[in-house]
């Protein structure tokens, strides 16, 4: 019972997020929105794109992408047979991803913690975060997705079947 309501009020919030987001990005006025690929759609297409590596980590716009894992901070995330351990946050105006590869595990604990601390703080924190990364990410991909290509962002260049 307490898990479906939860449920309702993460949604709930997540219309809430997407309504102010909208506001910011699409004032009234400005020409509608394009097609933007659901975030799930570009971070399954990244790692596969990675060849499924043991970690990555990136950053894409939220202007970029439908925010369809809102109110999800971590997360088991399969891709083609590989699971991933997904630690995800919202730091404006990115959405940051870090995923490491690693077996099924009840994550919904450490889900829970991570969302409280965000609300504690009020979310400083991550803002600041997407602010320092949107001065420090030197290093893009692109991924093709079904809306067309869409720039991912790095901190520093992976280097490619690096363990860490």
């Amino acid at each position: 019972m307490r898990r479906l309501w939860w449920r309702a009020c993460g949604r709930a919030l997540g219309r809430l997020h997407a309504g102010l987001l909208r506001a910011l990005l699409w004032p009234p006025g400005s020409p509608p929105p394009p097609p933007r690929p659901a975030a799930s759609e570009v971070l399954t297409l990244h790692l596969v794109q990675r060849r499924l590596p043991h970690w990555t980590s990136f950053c894409v716009k939220y202007s970029a992408v439908r925010n369809d894992q809102f109110g999800r901070s971590s997360f088991n995330w399969a891709v083609r047979g590989a699971n991933y351990h997904v630690l995800r946050t919202g730091c404006f105006p990115f959405v940051k991803y870090h995923c490491s590869r690693g077996p099924r595990q009840d994550l919904d604990a450490q889900d829970a913690l991570l969302a409280a601390l965000k609300l504690l703080n009020l979310g400083i924190p991550t803002l600041l975060y997407g602010i320092s990364s949107w001065c420090f990410a030197s290093v893009t991909e692109t991924v093709q997705t079904c809306c067309g290509p869409v720039t991912i962002y790095f901190l520093n260049k992976e280097d490619e079947g690096a363990m860490y």
